[in-house]
């Protein structure tokens, strides 16, 4: 089986094609085999194949396109579960693209240029049109496809390279001049065909070549071509016997004049751990220097203060020395010293000249002229250059080469965007270590003994220096300075926030934690640093620009400007597009901060502000996702929150889907605060969308805090809500008797203050607790009482509820067509009132009833059209109950391989819930294949 797509997407299975029909099959098939091997999450396969302006699909739907390619495929392990996702396992060579990458690292690193060529041509043979061609206009696989573009580009060019070595120079100019005339401004193609003219006798068709690349760029760029190529006409001029081609056993030799090979890597710190990926990635690059490239390479290593930049660099460095026989170079730029003296370009590149062996006579006068003998130094020669610490890219420009062969590694706590977008360096964001590199470092620092003796301490020091390097380090070094302290004992150390940055402080500035959080902080305008300190008061998760902007109390635009400002600084991560977070000790750093900085009243206030902006967002899109239920007043707004538009039913659930971890935070942080009303008020928002998802626990979590919230509030009707919200989530998770207590209260209290409609309410609730036990007699009578109480008050909406259930527990009694008649009527009400859930319901009872009477095909029918609505609605444990009674009606005529399917999706979304029924219907299957 091999996986196509450097062309049109398909599928080869023993030697023959198979078409992969439709765009979103071909879109998720395509992300799936760009992480082949790996894990992609149902979220993250949704924003790359659905647009941004798209509805979201419904919840089945991704699972749906997986099940179509695994017939694809032939195979169902092809395309493996894996939570949150999915991973595509097609075997070594199954993928086109990958085999494709590793022939083309095998030609450009081969010394043998006769193999280079034959694995650079079965490379290219691999492309059969341009790469991910039948999924335009998809955001995610349209970077891929360029990006693989851009590696049949570079096989392109290392192939004519290597194609020159082999002296094939004028069977070249034509294909040199066909792509000179396609990148009339492309010096590496333009040198390539100077060089096979001139090898072929042409010297004036060569130097004519570099004139009109000459005034192409004069023209069209204001700028001259560069010191290589300008060399390379200087050297036809004067026929430098060196750019004849070379005999086939002798390489062509370079004189150069002799300068010293500088070593300036600093001393590596001992005990790395872990950094894998990165230092696989700095390899990746570094492959690249063996294939044309037009330009020295650079590689832009960024991250947070204390993240191991510098460390990491330096460690690499030191194992590819000698890859640059030419020389290392390094310079600390300064950009975020603690005196604020920044190390300035010109003085790193006269320091660099000095390493070079300049003697003062020759260094030229102006910054100008010393960076351009510095390049011209370097142009030649393999040599690797560090950049550490730096501040901006206006620092950096003067410092890079520009010949090819150098390789150029900057760390820096600014992503340096500009360096990524103009000079197209390669970008390389350093996080926190994971727990098992964390445990590494220690064992490191600490002998392998000592952490085995106490893991649990040493992942609890881990967990609480919230990984990061440079606080494990400190604690590390408090460690081995006091051998006879137990790792448990240390861990006690670094309690809450405050105690333990200031466990991590030190008489050394470079060791302290948060001297070295400042040193990015002053960087900040004073917009950005008030931002920073109040995000310290977010108790989320992670934050959106929108609730940022409440928290704040600025307009959208202007915050998002300024968590972009913060994300360059790395104080803060864009983890996914729009979504921001920061590490614990950063959190506690930005806290204290608004501690010292900001007062108490500026502190609440944006507390407030961020508590209203989700409670006021949550509410609409709560009543979006249900507006039939009876609403709930909300407390005054704090003025300068902004709460965002939840237009329809998907936007609601899109914005619960990313927010209810956030919104769970934010509730115990209002409980915490003492704001009650948002406190009970952010559970019942939360209720619908939590039912619907089948996330019980968080529901059952939300509703103790509101009962204890509306408590305190001694708001009877508050009580008696949050008392029937937290016993639906007791139902679900098969707590009936607590769920009945709690109805009890309710009861009691709506009772007491004389509202027949929350009594109906909660009647309703007994009966469909008491049904779900098997204790139909008993459902009908609390179903008969909430049916009165709703028509004596005139409320529709209950009613035709309560006759749905009324309905269901005649049918389960035996009185069928009473049942029908019931669920009938229900039916027509919720269809007059455009309640959804509600139909679903009623369709749903329906076809259980006509199943029951053996009408089977009127069953179906029911069945369908109560899962086509919870499909729409999102509701998954309502979805899988359905599923799981279709399935029942296929099979009873005979449709036993549907019934199947429909039992497994529904067993799927059972043990996604974690729910018992799936156990149930597990038990179903196999009993119905042992027949089979």
């Amino acid at each position: 089986m091999r996986i196509r797509l450097l062309g049109p997407i398909d599928v080869v299975v023993d030697g023959t094609p198979r078409p992969v029909r439709g765009l979103r099959r071909k879109a998720v098939l395509a992300v799936l085999a760009l992480h082949h091997g790996h894990v992609v999450s149902v979220p993250r396969l949704v924003d790359s194949v659905w647009r941004d302006n798209e509805r979201p699909p419904a919840a089945n739907t991704v699972q749906s396109h997986v099940s179509h390619l695994r017939q694809v495929l032939g195979s169902r392990t092809a395309i493996l579960s894996r939570p949150p996702g999915y991973l595509l396992d097609a075997g070594t060579g199954g993928i086109d693209v990958e085999e494709a990458e590793r022939l083309i690292r095998q030609g450009t690193r081969s010394d043998d240029s006769a193999a280079a060529a034959r694995h650079l041509r079965g490379a290219l043979e691999l492309w059969r049109g341009p790469a991910l061609q039948d999924v335009a206009g998809l955001t995610w696989l349209e970077g891929q496809a360029e990006r693989l573009n851009q590696l049949r580009s570079q096989a392109v060019r290392a192939l004519l390279e290597v194609r020159l070595d082999l002296g094939e120079h004028a069977a070249l100019v034509r294909d040199l001049e066909q792509l000179a005339g396609e990148h009339p401004l492309d010096e590496q193609i333009h040198a390539q065909l100077m060089l096979a003219l001139y090898r072929s006798g042409r010297q004036a068709d060569a130097l004519a070549v570099f004139r009109r690349l000459r005034s192409a760029l004069a023209g069209d760029l204001g700028i001259d071509p560069t010191l290589a190529l300008r060399e390379l006409e200087a050297r036809m001029l004067r026929h430098d016997p060196d750019l004849r081609p070379a005999p086939p056993a002798a390489p062509i030799t370079v004189t150069r004049p002799p300068l010293p090979a500088p070593a300036q890597l600093p001393l590596e710190v001992r005990g790395f751990a872990g950094r894998e990926p990165q230092l696989a990635g700095l390899d990746a690059v570094l492959a690249q220097l063996n294939g044309p490239s037009p330009t020295a390479l650079v590689v832009v290593l960024s991250g947070s203060a204390g993240v191991g930049k510098t460390t990491l660099a330096v460690h690499w460095a030191r194992r590819v020395a000698g890859e640059f026989p030419d020389g290392q170079l390094y310079v600390n730029l300064r950009g975020y010293d603690p005196s604020g003296r920044v190390t300035s370009s010109a003085d790193a590149v006269r320091g660099f000249l000095d390493a070079l062996g300049v003697p003062p006579q020759r260094m030229p006068i102006g910054a100008d002229a010393q960076a351009a003998l510095f390049r011209g130094l370097l142009a030649g020669r393999r040599m690797l250059v560090v950049l550490d610490n730096a501040r901006d890219a206006a620092q950096i420009r003067p410092l890079l080469p520009g010949a090819p062969r150098c390789l150029v590694v900057i760390t820096s706590r600014d992503q340096l965007v500009g360096l990524v977008a103009i000079e197209g360096a390669y970008p390389m964001t350093l996080g926190l270590l994971t727990n098992d590199e964390s445990r590494q470092l220690l064992a490191f620092r600490l002998g392998a003994d000592r952490i085995a003796a106490e893991p649990r301490a040493a992942d609890e020091i881990g967990t609480r220096c919230a990984r990061l390097p440079l606080a494990l380090v400190v604690v590390a070094a408090r460690a081995a300075t006091h051998p006879r302290f137990t790792l448990r004992a240390l861990a006690g150390e670094l309690g809450d926030s405050r105690e333990r940055l200031d466990a991590l402080a030190g008489a050394d500035l470079v060791a302290d934690v948060r001297a070295v959080f400042s040193w990015s902080y002053n960087t900040l305008t004073p917009e950005g640093a008030r931002v920073f300190r109040l995000l310290g008061l977010h108790q989320g998760p992670d934050v959106s620009p929108a609730a940022a902007a409440s928290l704040a109390g600025l307009a959208v635009a202007e915050t998002r400007n300024l968590l972009r400002e913060l994300a360059r600084a790395h104080l803060i991560d864009e983890h996914t597009p729009d979504r921001y977070v920061f590490h614990d000790l950063l959190r506690a750093y930005a806290a204290e901060l608004a501690g010292h900085k900001d007062s108490t009243q500026q502190r609440d206030a944006a507390i407030r502000r961020t508590l209203d902006h989700y409670l006021r967002t949550a509410y609409r899109a709560a009543v979006v996702l249900n507006p039939h239920r009876d609403p709930i007043v909300l407390p005054p707004p704090e003025p300068g929150a902004t709460p965002e538009d939840c237009t329809d039913h998907h936007a609601a659930m899109g914005w619960f889907s990313t927010e209810h971890a956030v919104l769970i935070a934010a509730l115990h942080q209002a409980f915490l605060q003492g704001l009650d009303h948002h406190a009970w008020a952010l559970a019942w928002t939360t209720h619908t969308y939590f039912n619907r998802r089948g996330r019980w626990h968080d529901w059952s979590v939300v509703w103790q805090v509101g009962v204890e919230a509306a408590t305190r509030l001694a708001d009877p009707n508050a009580r008696a809500i949050a008392h029937r919200g937290l016993s639906w989530a007791q139902v679900k998770l098969g707590r009936h008797e607590d769920a009945t207590v709690h109805l009890l209260h309710a009861l009691g209290l709506w009772a007491e203050a004389g509202d027949p409609v929350g009594q109906a309410d909660v009647h309703l609730d007994l009966g469909r607790g008491l049904a779900i036990q098997g204790r139909f007699a008993e459902a009908m009578h609390h179903a008969r009482q909430a049916l009165d109480l709703y028509e004596e008050a005139g409320h529709h909406d209950g009613l035709a509820l309560a006759l749905n259930n009324l309905g269901m527990a005649c049918v389960e009694l035996g009185d069928h067509e009473r049942g029908l008649t019931c669920c009938r009527e229900s039916l027509v009400l919720h269809q007059k009132a455009g309640n959804r859930d509600g139909e679903a319901g009623a369709w749903d009872s329906l076809g259980y009833a006509y199943h029951h009477l053996g009408d089977h095909a009127a069953a179906i029918d029911g069945y369908q059209r109560a899962l086509d609505l919870y499909r729409d609605l999102g509701d998954r444990y309502e979805i899988a109950a359905t599923l799981a009674n279709l399935g029942d009606s296929r099979h009873a005529v005979g449709d036993l391989a549907d019934a199947r399917e429909l039992w497994r999706e529904a067993v799927s979304i059972l043990d996604e819930l974690d729910h018992p029924d799936a156990d149930h219907l597990r038990a179903k299957l196999r009993a119905d294949s042992s027949r089979a």
